[in-house]
């Protein structure tokens, strides 16, 4: 395993000006033990852990203490302004770093057992709290820690030796300002960026929904007015979902779709069933924890399934009994949909691509499997669009804290059903649409990326003492920033 370390400074790689120092020398590291029990309500708020945000304090999450249980604390573990929060105790958020910036007269705050404040002296707090930002203390955080897997916290003694490289009181500053300039600029371009990326994603739904209610191919059908109906494709894929029937007893007539609510349809379209449309409905294994975590085989998960897209970045190895039924009946084939019906993400859906060897449904997933292949990708965009195949799961989704769909309701989800030749139009159409969107948002994407090492790269130079001297070559710090074009991947650059 390899050795974490923590940060060091090469003195002689700052400017002749600068000094070195450890956290101790210019900071004040207090931390408390554990402290009152909280309360409703009271006069005294306290700064926890999911407060601490880098670019300030989110009151929502304050809790609170009696402040007579406080007072045995002293008034040093008050908060004040200029002090930097910092989270030391925990998981996922240890490491980040508020700044206090202001309070209002009267106004007094404390901070929790896993919130520590780390209170700059004869020291530009600002400068400290960006240097507790910069990449080279934040690489340095796992080497900091101790305690066990459960309970990790920063050791103290090992951020109070931290070395922080000390510019001279009017540099730090100029730095401060320096690097709040080129942050502004950063956050305006991504925040226009970000507009971008919600102006795709209701094109998006703009486009599925004007598909799947035919406006897409209003001058298609003039031109195609001979056709066949909708309803006589329904009536030979029931003829075929008759035909393969292999269930046992009576075959059981397929649920009719819900009728509750649907637009009017153009011509020639009906409407028909998930059930109607379907040779089964079906979901994973109840009993295969046995076999998880080895053998080639993929268990397909909830997280895997995204709207429109199978997620196979996380894998699970299952292992699963040969010649059995249950592999049999989850074992996922090309044009299978599946649907979460268990948790946050219930009612996502997606469609698989290619051939997959050995990839089987769990528990929270259904596996929809379409009768006519042809007619999987229309289904696919009828069930991922917000305002059709959505909207009827977000009326049908029940149980609080964990949703669920339930095969009932799947299969009674209508969808409006055009002729097939007109399926594959509008599946071509919206591809078409599809491809142009995705690649804006990937660009979207790749600049949102080069926006995080920006800003990595400008607290990296300013403390090394080169972002004030790059300022006086380039007499500007724009050539620093990304080429974020967001006006460049407008939605209405894309043909409608």
């Amino acid at each position: 395993m390899t050795a974490k370390k923590l940060l060091t400074i090469d003195k002689s790689s700052l400017p002749e000006s600068w000094k070195g120092a450890t956290l101790a020398d210019v900071t004040e590291y207090i931390q408390r033990g554990k402290g009152p029990k909280y309360i409703e309500r009271s006069d005294l708020p306290v700064i926890n852990q999911k407060c601490i945000r880098w670019f300030g304090i989110q009151k929502e999450h304050l809790k609170y203490v009696d402040p007579e249980q406080w007072s045995a604390w002293g008034e040093q573990r008050y908060v004040r302004v200029g002090d930097v929060l910092w989270n030391s105790t925990g998981t996922g958020t240890i490491g980040r770093a508020a700044l206090v910036r202001n309070l209002a007269p009267g106004e007094k705050y404390v901070v929790d057992s896993h919130v520590t404040i780390v209170r700059p002296r004869d020291i530009d707090p600002q400068y400290v709290h960006y240097w507790i930002m910069s990449p080279s203390v934040q690489g340095s955080i796992e080497a900091m820690q101790s305690g066990s897997t459960n309970q990790v916290e920063l050791s103290k003694s090992a951020v109070e030796a931290l070395p922080i490289p000390v510019a001279p009181p009017n540099q730090q500053k100029s730095i401060v300002a320096e690097i709040e300039k080129q942050f502004s600029r950063l956050e305006e371009a991504v925040a226009n960026l970000k507009r971008v990326k919600a102006n795709l994603k209701r094109y998006k739904a703009a486009v599925l929904k004007a598909a799947v209610e035919g406006k897409l191919t209003e001058d298609w059908r003039k031109q195609h007015p001979n056709v066949e109906s909708a309803s006589k494709l329904l009536e030979r894929i029931l003829v075929e979902r008759r035909a393969r029937w292999n269930g046992r007893g009576k075959y059981k007539e397929p649920a009719k779709p819900d009728m509750n609510n649907l637009p009017s349809l153009p011509e020639k379209w009906t409407w028909a069933s998930v059930d109607q449309l379907t040779s089964h409905i079906t979901s994973g294994s109840r009993d295969w924890t046995r076999y998880y975590g080895r053998g080639s085989g993929t268990f397909i998960l909830a997280q895997n399934v995204r709207l429109m897209r199978l997620d196979l970045s996380e894998r699970q190895a299952v292992d699963p009994p040969k010649n059995d039924a249950e592999t049999a009946r989850t074992r996922v084939s090309i044009g299978d949909i599946l649907v979460t019906i268990v948790g946050a993400k219930t009612g996502e859906v997606c469609r698989i691509p290619k051939e997959l060897v050995d990839h089987f449904v769990c528990q929270s997933v259904a596996l929809l499997r379409p009768l006519m292949p042809a007619s999987a990708k229309f289904m696919e965009l009828y069930l991922a669009s917000p305002e059709n195949g959505q909207a009827q799961w977000r009326q049908y989704i029940y149980g609080q804290g964990r949703p669920h769909l339930s095969f009932e309701q799947l299969k009674m989800t209508a969808i409006a059903l055009p002729s097939l030749a007109e399926q594959h139009e509008i599946v071509a159409e919206v591809e078409r649409r599809l491809s142009v969107i995705e690649e804006l948002e990937s660009a979207i994407e790749a600049n949102l990326t080069r926006a995080d090492r920006l800003r990595q790269s400008i607290l990296q130079r300013a403390f090394s003492g080169r972002l004030l001297s790059e300022k006086g070559h380039t007499g500007s710090s724009d050539s620093h920033l990304p080429l974020l074009a967001a006006e460049s991947v407008s939605p209405c650059g894309v043909r409608s």
